[in-house]
């Protein structure tokens, strides 16, 4: 769509000495007469808050969501496929009164001028349509609108917002005399699409009490019991002049100071007017569960924000670690959910990482009603793709950023895969499936003997992620200084291979079966390929057996019988995860389509220092960065939270038929039932919720599983099946 599609013959409009720290206000005034219905366009670049008559329509949000905003900053040597900009729409009918009104808007920062991919100058457009029973009126921004430097003086999306408000006036009153603002001068529109968008943007979630800890180093230290995103309302009560600063933390020290190593330079600062005020942060959300304040200021409260995404699921088992594991990968998840990407973490980078998102895809798809938040992230994925090259960004939206082919590119094959297996819509299979034969190629160029062995020149080559810095072997523990010692080309054409299978489906699905044979080639080379460079005849591992090594080669059909009894034999020695994110992930997936529940079981709740109990034990209240807590730069990182899909998919045996989606037919078989006392559990599919629940008793195994409409569904134990109808099932065994 085109800007006149969303704002008639409205003008982008800015100050006119603007810098990309600039924050301004708009202020105009239109006239409605007896108005049936008042809707308003507006887009304020990068974030805005827009005011009608003095209410704010937006609290709380960081709009507009993210996205290639233009084509004026491509990655070097490439050119990506599309820019879009998302125009937030509001009904503001209620708002507007007959006769003179105002519309004010407060705007700058954000990801259109972040730092580290700056599109423009901040800019500002908005369209209110009024209509009533003589037709419809338009009022714009253009020349007219009188602008002023806003009280945001200082400003880093990621690390910081600063206010100055000794000369502040409340200007977004609709009675505020604006007569002495310059007016504005019209600025360069821009080159995109304009797209609307039914995703889910920010909010405020609920409001989190304080608790004093007592004084710090420099100030007050105050603890909201869990690290989440947001940020503190503040009343202010100092001098005129005088400066309070909020300095925030995911982690408190013993002593009861905040630790400064995990404040991410995280920062809010005021300057005061001398009168009693209450604040808070406009333009950017921090990630924390603690914060110093260094000033005459107190909190009231914290508001948790992020994107409005509804849990669609439940899960809860006798065991406590599991059930940590659970919700704690929601909470993770949910404050890595803002301006409509999902993100690495919510305070250092806050990036789309295609690797970390395409891990965790299956299991936000079976835990959150997330699907427009993924077809929406998964246009920026597309979007990012270089038209040259097929190559795909290692975030989405692209910022430059670390990462690697495979891993992170077939994102581009996954990310539609899940979608398509969660909801049934072939469609979304057939609008990007050129665009994953475009990354096959890409992979294919940056191949060498049929191994994946480089990326775009001068970037990252990652295999595997965030792996421990201690090392296995069958006979002793060895501390190494790498994160990952699998070969990254061994982890990349891993992925080529897994994505060239599910293409394979892909093609049959969407009627592109001419395709598969030379799928299955391009497949059969890539396995030979992995097998003669790193399979080991001499004692039927890959690379000796560690990191999950063997489990990438199963995974693929490749090594024997013993390669795979020489994994559930290490890891039964281990007893815990040696693994990184993509092999944590696959490992346990491996075991359970294996039949050796058990032992997914015991190392998604062993107590050793590479697992879920560790973190549990620690007080964590979100999944860390690394295994290792002292290592973690981050506190909040979802990654390895992608294994709770097997929660619903093995533990509760929630199982779709081969070659089938959107949850139409299925097969209930839950596993290791032994070790559980109890366990009950939903998801919600098309068709509605379906939920398996059982409990032991003295008689033995009581189960109640309940099957939506129009489902088929059969329930498979102890060596039984049994045919499945639509409510309440019990079954007793």
């Amino acid at each position: 769509m085109t800007q006149e599609y969303f704002f008639s013959n409205a003008k982008w409009i800015g100050a006119e000495n603007r810098t990309e720290k600039s924050f301004s206000v708009v202020r105009s005034h239109f006239y409605c007469s007896n108005a049936k219905k008042v809707t308003l366009n507006v887009l304020g670049l990068g974030f805005f808050k827009c005011y009608i008559n003095g209410k704010c329509i937006n609290p709380d949000t960081f709009l507009p969501l993210s996205s290639d905003f233009e084509a004026s900053c491509d990655p070097k040597d490439e050119i990506l496929s599309a820019h879009r900009v998302y125009v937030p729409q509001f009904d503001i009918t209620e708002l507007v009164q007959n006769g003179d009104n105002v519309i004010a808007v407060h705007y700058g920062g954000g990801w259109y001028t972040h730092r580290s991919r700056v599109f423009g100058l901040p800019k500002l457009i908005f369209n209110i349509c009024a209509e009533n029973e003589n037709g419809t009126v338009n009022f714009v921004s253009d020349e007219s609108c009188h602008i002023s430097d806003s009280f945001v003086y200082d400003y880093d999306f990621v690390k910081y917002e600063k206010h100055n408000f000794s000369d502040f006036t409340a200007c977004f009153e609709r009675d505020f005399d604006d007569s002495l603002w310059k007016t504005a001068v019209e600025t360069q529109a821009l080159d995109t699409q304009y797209c609307t968008t039914d995703c889910a943007v920010d909010a405020l979630k609920r409001k989190l009490p304080v608790k004093e800890i007592g004084r710090g180093k420099t100030g007050i230290v105050y603890d909201c019991g869990i690290n989440t995103t947001g940020y503190p309302v503040l009343e202010i009560n100092a001098p005129k002049g005088e400066e309070v600063t909020v300095v925030f933390s995911e982690k408190l020290l013993e002593d009861g100071n905040i630790d400064l190593s995990h404040s991410h330079s995280q920062q809010y600062t005021v300057i005061s007017d001398g009168t009693v005020r209450t604040v808070q942060p406009e333009f950017t959300w921090f990630a924390f569960r603690c914060f110093e304040i260094i000033g005459d200021a107190e909190p009231l409260y914290v508001k948790e924000i992020y994107a409005d995404i509804p849990v669609s699921s439940s899960f809860e088992c006798d065991n406590e670690t599991l059930n940590w594991t659970y919700n704690t990968f929601i909470h993770t998840m949910l404050c890595n959910m803002h301006t409509g990407h999902p993100s690495d973490c919510p305070h250092l980078e806050r990036r789309g990482y295609t690797g970390d998102g395409q891990l965790t895809t299956h299991a936000v798809l079976s835990i959150f009603d997330a699907r427009a938040f993924y077809e929406k992230w998964l246009q920026d994925i597309a979007d990012g793709q270089d038209i040259l090259s097929g190559h795909i960004q290692y975030t989405a939206p692209y910022i430059r950023s670390g990462g690697g082919p495979g891993g992170w590119g077939c994102a581009i094959v996954e990310v539609p895969y899940q979608l398509y297996r969660h909801y049934g819509d072939k469609e979304i299979l057939s609008k990007y499936y050129n665009n994953m034969r475009g990354y096959i190629d890409y992979l294919e160029a940056h191949s060498e003997f049929s191994l994946v062995t480089s990326d775009k020149e001068g970037e990252w080559c990652l295999g595997d992620w965030c792996g421990p810095n201690v090392l296995y072997t069958d006979k002793c523990i060895l501390s190494h200084n790498q994160q990952v010692i699998l070969p990254a080309p061994m982890v990349n054409t891993y992925f080529m291979v897994k994505s060239l299978t599910q293409m394979c489906e892909i093609a049959q699905i969407i009627g592109k079966s001419e395709d598969i044979p030379e799928y299955l080639d391009k497949i059969n080379t890539r396995k030979n390929a992995i097998r003669a460079a790193y399979f080991n005849t001499f004692d039927d591992n890959f690379i000796m057996n560690v990191q999950g090594a063997n489990a990438f080669g199963v995974d693929l059909g490749l090594g024997n019988e013993e390669t795979y009894n020489n994994m559930v034999n290490y890891y039964k020695k281990v007893g815990c995860f040696d693994t990184g994110i993509f092999a944590t992930d696959i490992l346990t997936r491996v075991l359970f389509e294996n039949g050796d529940a058990d032992l997914a079981v015991d190392l998604l709740t062993n107590n050793g220092k590479q697992g879920f109990a560790h973190w549990r034990e620690n007080s964590a209240t979100t999944f860390h960065e690394y295994w290792d807590s002292n290592r973690s730069r981050s506190h909040c990182h979802p990654m390895f939270g992608a294994v709770t899909a097997y929660f619903f998919e093995y533990l509760l045996g929630i199982k779709q038929r081969e070659n089938t989606a959107g949850y139409s037919s299925l097969i209930i078989t839950p596993q290791a039932t032994h070790r559980f006392l109890r366990m009950s559990g939903s998801m919600t599919t098309p068709n509605g919720k379906v939920s398996v629940a059982y409990d032991k008793t003295d008689s033995g195994i009581e189960f109640s599983i309940v099957i939506p409409e129009n489902t088929d569904a059969v329930f498979c134990f102890n060596e039984k099946e049994i045919a499945l109808h639509a409510g309440e099932n019990k079954l007793v065994f």
